[in-house]
């Protein structure tokens, strides 16, 4: 039953102006900021999260978001997978009266949020053409009757004008707009249906605007500021480093082969295995079931059902494997998912990590695995060109692939390389394939520096391909019109093939030597560290045949080895437990039609099974059970709980985990 969440009635707080409270009174086109808004309503919000959502405190970054935006004030947030971005509108929706305007780019994305905020107590709807014209009759009614909190529409429902015109008579607080990458042409997931959003701040100018994504580089996130805020809003960008995952990445041999190898080091441990096509999705997973793993299909081919089903096992039972195309995994929120395995090169370094954020959301260790080949780089090539972009888009798109192949071919630490392309730098990280089994490296000082030297003496503006016509001395049309055949560096290159020259020119990117300008014009230019080298300091070690295979690295171990921190916490009868109360979550989901991890997600459930709460007070106490929750479900749970055996060893003491 949904009910409408409403505050303390002891709070009192100012609103922000709607859109029917005339123009912003910033010439500036900022929304109008209350004074003292933002102050006035942080303790409704932290009301809001204990009484609503059962937490307790915010998880890190998300207070200063929902300040801004209760203080009216635009914002951008970048916020690593499963770190909750959510709750930065949400919050703010339930504590500011009035309608939140969720936008979302997929309608089962869209779906599951509003079951669970359903089933939290918030009155949300969606709009959608999954939904009959009746059903979306009805939202819109509740929604202009005042009875909604939030309501989900895809971009091209809200950007209507008959939708813009209904809307500018309600009283509209806040827009959220989630998977913001796809505003940006130069995003990894754009959709142009989502350029039209930049009308908002201009149709509703007193509205304050969110827009959150999990993974976004430097320039998708100035693209976004500049297309949807016109250059004015706060940008949060939380760190991108998940030190509890291991990377590593191999090239493909024989797939199959490597595939098996590697889930049969995580027997009994529940992953994601992603496919480039449909095809190849279904053709893996019956190879894995036929070798005895629990593996299930799941792409947008399939019937609903059949995925949802399988989704549900996936959420419910232990290690069970979905072999997924991209379809998979967005509003996923299982925290025991133990590893990633690409059997295809991803399509950038922003799906990567994307993909990658899937595994370990419990803090325990996790695995992620990606193969690639000549072939996967030929065919990412060919998706570029065959894509129906004009040539600026398909020139960054080759930039952005340049700079994933750059990760693969990274010489040293390949978390540093991986977040040196989000503009996060670190230390070497000990947890991936490169630092725990070092490959062998050849000293390529010399050769950077004619790297560095034709950079330099080009004038740090070209791509590598000239800067490689330049080192191997190729006289184009291009190098006569610059006059690039007569600097110093032209042809001191000649003895290494194209390939060489590339490859070395990503590993030197890889290590913060270069830097592509994927925001210009992909020209290479030199970082400090480059001109260091450049000037005789230091040295650059690169790796002389990515093609080599590799024996395991020697600290690592099978999963059932290693342990896993979750299992080895709940052994024995508080093991039995957990199954007991993921089989009662299924069972409550399905009589609900909604996934199972929308009732409870797994880290709640592991924490009743180390409290094991025998009263609703109790109950009350478990991370993530707010009030609608505590009343729905405390029985039924409460119940399964006192049937259980004793604690295992270890097992049953109270612990209070993350929100």
């Amino acid at each position: 039953m949904e009910r409408a969440y409403r505050r303390p009635e002891t709070l009192e707080r100012s609103e922000p102006p709607g859109p029917s409270s005339g123009p912003s009174d910033s010439s500036s086109g900022e929304p109008a900021r209350p004074p003292g808004a933002a102050g006035g309503r942080l303790n409704a919000a932290r009301e809001a999260l204990r009484e609503v959502f059962g937490f307790e405190g915010f998880r890190p970054g998300q207070e200063a978001v929902i300040e801004a935006l209760l203080d009216g004030r635009h914002a951008l947030t970048v916020m690593p997978t499963g770190s909750g971005k959510s709750l930065c509108f949400q919050i703010p929706a339930l504590v500011t009266d009035g309608l939140t305007v969720v936008v979302s780019p997929l309608i089962a994305l869209m779906q599951d949020q509003v079951s669970a905020l359903r089933l939290a107590g918030v009155a949300a709807d969606c709009i959608n053409s999954a939904n009959d014209r009746g059903a979306n009759v009805a939202a819109w009614r509740r929604a202009a009757e005042g009875r909604t909190r939030l309501l989900y529409m895809a971009p091209e429902r809200l950007m209507t004008e008959r939708m813009l015109t209904a809307l500018a008579r309600l009283p509209v607080r806040l827009f959220a707009i989630d998977e913001a990458h796809c505003i940006s042409q130069w995003g990894p997931a754009f959709r142009p249906e989502y350029e039209d959003l930049c009308r908002l701040r201009d149709l509703f100018p007193g509205v304050p605007i969110a827009a959150l994504t999990a993974t976004a580089d430097e320039v998708t996130r100035n693209d976004i500021v500049d297309k949807l805020f016109g250059g004015r809003a706060e940008q949060f960008v939380l760190g991108f480093d998940r030190p509890n995952i291991r990377l590593e990445v191999e090239m493909k041999r024989d797939w199959k082969r490597q595939l098996a190898n590697f889930i049969a080091r995580h027997e009994g441990e529940s992953g994601i295995v992603y496919c480039l096509s449909r095809r190849k999705t279904e053709e893996t997973a019956g190879m894995l079931a036929a070798e005895g793993v629990r593996a299930l299909p799941y792409h947008a081919g399939m019937e609903k059902e059949e995925r949802e089903a399988h989704q549900n096992i996936f959420m419910t039972e232990p290690g069970v494997v979905i072999v997924a195309t991209i379809a998979f995994g967005m509003g996923i929120d299982k925290a025991d998912v133990r590893y990633v395995f690409h059997t295809d090169l991803p399509g950038s370094v922003e799906a990567y990590y994307q993909e990658i954020g899937r595994a370990g959301r419990d803090g325990a260790p996790a695995e992620v695995h990606m193969l690639y080949g000549l072939e996967d780089i030929r065919m990412r090539r060919q998706f570029i060109e065959d894509e129906d972009a004009g040539p600026e888009r398909k020139r960054r798109e080759h930039k952005r692939l340049d700079a994933l192949l750059g990760y693969c071919e990274a010489p040293a630490c390949r978390r540093v390389a991986l977040l040196e392309y989000f503009g996060e730098r670190i230390e070497p990280c000990g947890n991936c394939d490169v630092c725990l089994d070092p490959l062998e490296r050849v000293d390529g000082t010399e050769d950077a520096r004619k790297i560095l030297s034709a950079a330099y003496r080009s004038g740090q503006r070209f791509g590598a391909a000239h800067l490689i016509d330049i080192l191997r001395g190729t006289g184009t049309d291009k190098i006569a019109r610059f006059g690039h055949d007569r600097i110093p560096t032209f042809g001191v290159g000649a003895e290494r093939g194209k390939n060489e020259w590339r490859s070395l020119i990503r590993q030197m990117v890889a290590t913060g030597f270069l830097r592509i300008d994927i925001g210009g014009y992909g020209g290479i230019g030199i970082t400090e560290k480059g001109l260091g080298l450049l000037r005789g300091d230091g040295e650059f070690l690169y790796r002389e045949d990515t093609v080599i295979a590799r024996a395991p690295a020697k600290a690592r171990a099978s999963g059932a080895a290693r342990g896993d921190a979750v299992e080895a916490a709940l052994a024995g009868g508080d093991a039995a437990l957990l199954g007991t109360l993921k089989a009662l979550r299924l069972e409550i989901a399905k009589a609900r039609g909604v996934p199972a991890y929308i009732v409870f997600p797994d880290r709640t459930l592991i924490d009743m099974v180390r409290r094991r709460p025998r009263t609703e007070a109790e109950f009350a106490e478990v991370n993530g059970v707010g009030a609608a929750k505590l009343k729905e479900f405390a029985e039924p749970f409460l119940a399964a709980i006192a049937a259980a055996p004793a604690a295992g060893d270890g097992g049953g003491a109270s612990h209070e985990g993350p929100p």
